[in-house]
């Protein structure tokens, strides 16, 4: 039997076992069912399981998920995926207009939203991210941890390099496979393919053939077009392939689809905040339309969640002015006959900038997501456990991690938005936005490495304003250069990456 990772029904079922139980769903019965006839848990760490299960499972196991389809989760409320149901549940605004501004008295001067400079060095702090954890990627922490501290890399601080580690750790925790060759430091030369790039790169690439009113069907086209299907993983291949069988969106992600509430969408979404300069909500619409095919629900919020918070991150930077409106109050010594207020003078105006911090764009990316979901807690969680740190040091964000592992390792896949976002919220939160300092962060806390690395280093490259405030260490090596197998990309710079995106704003 043929080994192929992210669709063999016997491994699907499983992974779909563990997500009813963090839906709410009974799934008792089934389980039992696929028990008692010789299935297996689902791969913990692999794609796929040995090709040596009985045929007749795989039959099995489609009926399984089928029947599991059919029931409802009791989260479904306050976790929905449409769009309008979502903006139901999320009201407040995403950041004052510029209309609320001045009934409260702050007119406000906007500057051009950030330039290619920007863009540039948010195009290299994605790669840069992604590269750091592209050689740990599924390692387990302990394994990270063991590397880093035996080649005098602990706290992480730079490239992870196989010089000087010991044998026995190598031997232990051996490097990601494929990505060994192109990611660690002595062989770094321009940046290699990955699919946290490729998703940008198709973002881009959806802006300039449909514009911003792109529909679901629109990314389907694209991505039968231009991306190959061995370039897809987890949901998107499951995607994927329920297209090819001709399954139209938005049944494309829940069709045999367990994945779809794992860190894809999430690692598609820069562009549309890139794009949008200022305009969470729009941002996050956008992404909404690009994510649901493929994902629903936790998933879908990742992507709206990152696509606001870039977006404000790339605000403009405003001058408001405090000229309050004048306050009307009634003395409490006034006479029966004295009704008209006292009218207190205008303050004087004082010039206040307004540039986005990493701590206003988490905001922003948590007001286009419904509050009462588990995305909205694990960005909470992730949030509330690195401000309780008390030394905010390196070091001291091990304990951070080891907090955020004991709620969501023991129940949720390494690859599962849950953590993923939590840990990536701890990680800007604990790093106050400095860029080595959260993507060594995220890399350092384990799960998906090269994707957190990747949104935080995308993030924090935007808040830096230019490459040349990206320490030379991280950027020399990419030699501004990207292998792709997305369309005609192959070999571009990301200066002129940056080009195109400033291009395709809207």
């Amino acid at each position: 039997m043929l080994r192929l990772t992210w669709v063999q029904p016997e491994d699907l079922l499983g992974h779909e076992l563990r997500q009813a139980a963090q839906d709410g769903r009974d799934a008792s019965g089934v389980e039992r069912r696929w028990r008692e006839a010789g299935g297996l848990p689902p791969p913990d760490r692999a794609g796929a399981s040995p090709p040596a299960q009985d045929p007749r499972l795989r039959v099995l196991a489609n009926t399984l998920l089928d029947e599991l389809a059919s029931t409802q989760s009791p989260l479904g409320a306050l976790e929905p995926t449409s769009l309008p149901e979502i903006k139901q549940l999320t009201s407040r605004p995403v950041r004052p207009s510029l209309e609320d501004r001045e009934c409260e008295g702050l007119g406000a001067a906007p500057t051009e939203a950030p330039g290619t400079q920007s863009l540039h060095a948010s195009w290299l702090g994605r790669a840069v991210g992604c590269l750091l954890g592209k050689p740990v990627e599924k390692l387990p922490l302990h394994g990270i941890r063991a590397i880093a501290r035996s080649t005098s890399n602990w706290p992480l601080d730079t490239w992870f390099t196989h010089r000087g580690l010991p044998r026995d750790v190598a031997e232990r925790y051996p490097w990601n496979r494929r990505s060994r060759p192109t990611s660690l430091a002595e062989n770094i030369d321009g940046m290699p393919e990955d699919d946290d790039l490729n998703y940008p790169l198709l973002g881009l690439l959806l802006l300039r053939r449909h514009g911003t009113g792109f529909t679901t069907a629109d990314v389907a086209r694209l991505w039968l077009d231009e991306l190959p299907a061995g370039r897809t993983f987890t949901a998107e291949r499951i995607a994927y392939r329920n297209l090819l069988d001709g399954i139209e969106p938005p049944d494309t992600a829940v069709h045999r689809n367990p994945f779809r509430e794992w860190i894809g969408a999430q690692i598609r979404a820069d562009v549309f905040g890139w794009t949008n300069p200022g305009a969470p909500a729009r941002a996050a619409e956008l992404a909404h339309a690009d994510a649901t095919l493929t994902h629903t629900a936790n998933g879908v919020y990742g992507a709206m969640f990152v696509a606001a918070a870039i977006a404000h991150a790339a605000a403009p930077t405003a001058t408001t002015t405090r000229t309050a409106a004048p306050t009307a109050t009634t003395p409490h010594t006034a006479t029966p006959l004295r009704t008209t207020p006292t009218i207190h003078p205008t303050p004087t105006i004082h010039p206040i900038p307004t540039a986005p911090t990493i701590h206003t764009a988490l905001n922003a990316g948590l007001s286009v997501i419904p509050p009462g979901s588990r995305y909205a807690e694990a960005i909470r969680f992730g949030i509330e456990t690195a401000r309780a740190e008390p030394t905010g040091t390196p070091a001291g964000f091990a304990s951070v991690v080891d907090t955020l592992h004991a709620r969501y390792a023991h129940d949720h896949h390494w690859v599962h938005v849950l953590p993923n976002a939590a840990l990536l919220a701890a990680a800007l939160t604990h790093a106050d936005g400095d860029f080595t300092g959260s993507i060594c962060r995220a890399v350092s806390g384990g799960w998906d490495t090269d994707s957190n690395g990747a949104t935080a280093g995308s993030i924090t490259g935007l808040l830096a304003g230019s490459p040349d405030a990206i320490d030379d260490r991280w950027t020399t090596p990419l030699k501004n250069r990207l292998a792709t197998s997305v369309a005609d990309f192959d070999g571009i710079g990301f200066d002129e990456l940056a080009r195109l995106t400033q291009e395709a704003r809207t």
